[in-house]
């Protein structure tokens, strides 16, 4: 009724004239496959992505797939100087994808590249000169210690794993390279499917092999998307979400994870595009509150709780009816 009576009042809003779709760079990392079953399997998986991001018009780097002389340089160095030529000249938004197989030895979490392989606390700190918003995927088994290395303000992290003792091959990859751009898992119905989306819809389609014929599951995905990786040395799983909100609490009133996480999208919606890169900053950042917010009901009064609600609902009702406007 809220949002409703907001668009009424905003009814005479005028839009801004669109802008180019924000920068947004995507780099897939192929690891070291070790058997050609894998070879296959992870190039299709980065096939999926590349066709995703060509189809949101974003640029794309893969690591790892074409022909290497590793005497002269590594992939791990590849990598290395990719992200420090993004430092010189970030985009608005980077998605990092890790497709392959993980290591873990009960102190450091590996992800396994032709030669030298890439720990977490090293990808951590070829990062930390990226200041831009950024998606960490890690699509490996024992990829869980990952999330707790990686979380921050700003970031999303995506995890197959639970934890770093989770060491099978993980299916995940696959299922959220198939998800990511299909519409089918446009939970909200907005027109486009979100990152948050497609990690609910990689993590059922997961759940769902391993229930297949019994199996015992191998792999629980994980996801940190607020910075504080749950408080307690983890992410938060997917069971905890009915559709795209939370239906258990976090330890404070925070924002929840699964916002920030549901504002990335790769392949945009006709609607977006309408907005303009200042809406939609302003639009992400009130999404934010307005979660938040959702989280601190139980400790506030109603009269201070729907004052708070207004002042958010107001000037988001005002975007919206901007995206209606004649183009």
């Amino acid at each position: 009724m809220w949002f409703v009576a907001c668009c009424a009042l905003m009814s005479g809003a005028d839009s801004e004239p669109a802008q180019p779709t924000p920068s947004t760079a995507v780099i897939v990392v192929v690891g070291e496959p070790g058997e050609a079953q894998y070879a296959e399997m992870f190039a299709n998986w980065a096939d999926r992505w590349k066709e995703a991001t060509a189809k949101g018009e974003s640029s794309f780097t893969c690591i790892g797939l074409t022909s290497a002389d590793l005497a002269k340089q590594e992939d791990r160095e590849i990598l290395r100087e990719t992200l420090a030529a993004l430092a010189k000249e970030p985009p608005e938004t980077l998605w990092v994808v890790l497709i392959g197989h993980g290591t873990f030895d009960g102190k450091k979490a590996k992800f396994n590249l032709r030669g030298a392989d890439i720990t977490a606390t090293e990808l951590a700190e070829r990062l930390a000169p990226l200041s831009c918003r950024t998606a960490i995927i890690n699509c490996a088994s024992a990829s869980g210690p990952f999330v707790s290395e990686l979380a921050q303000a700003n970031r999303v992290v995506l995890a197959a794993t639970q934890s770093g003792y989770e060491q099978n091959f993980a299916r995940f990859g696959g299922y959220l390279s198939q998800a990511i751009g299909d519409a089918a898992g446009d939970l909200d119905k907005d027109g486009q499917t979100s990152l948050l989306e497609a990690w609910l819809a990689a993590a059922q389609q997961t759940q769902e092999y391993y229930d297949s014929d019994a199996r015992l599951a191998t792999e629980h995905s994980l996801l940190d998307d607020n910075g504080d990786d749950n408080g307690d040395g983890k992410g938060t799983p997917a069971d905890w979400f009915r559709g795209i909100h939370l239906i258990k609490r976090s330890k404070d009133a925070t924002l929840p994870d699964g916002t920030f996480a549901n504002q990335f999208i790769l392949v945009p919606g006709e609607d977006a595009l309408v907005l303009s890169a200042e809406q939609r900053e302003q639009r992400d950042a009130l999404e934010r509150q307005l979660a938040e917010l959702r989280q601190q009901k139980g400790e506030l009064a109603e009269g201070e709780y729907l004052n708070r609600l207004e002042a958010i609902l107001l000037p988001l009702a005002k975007i919206y009816q901007s995206m209606e406007q004649p183009k």
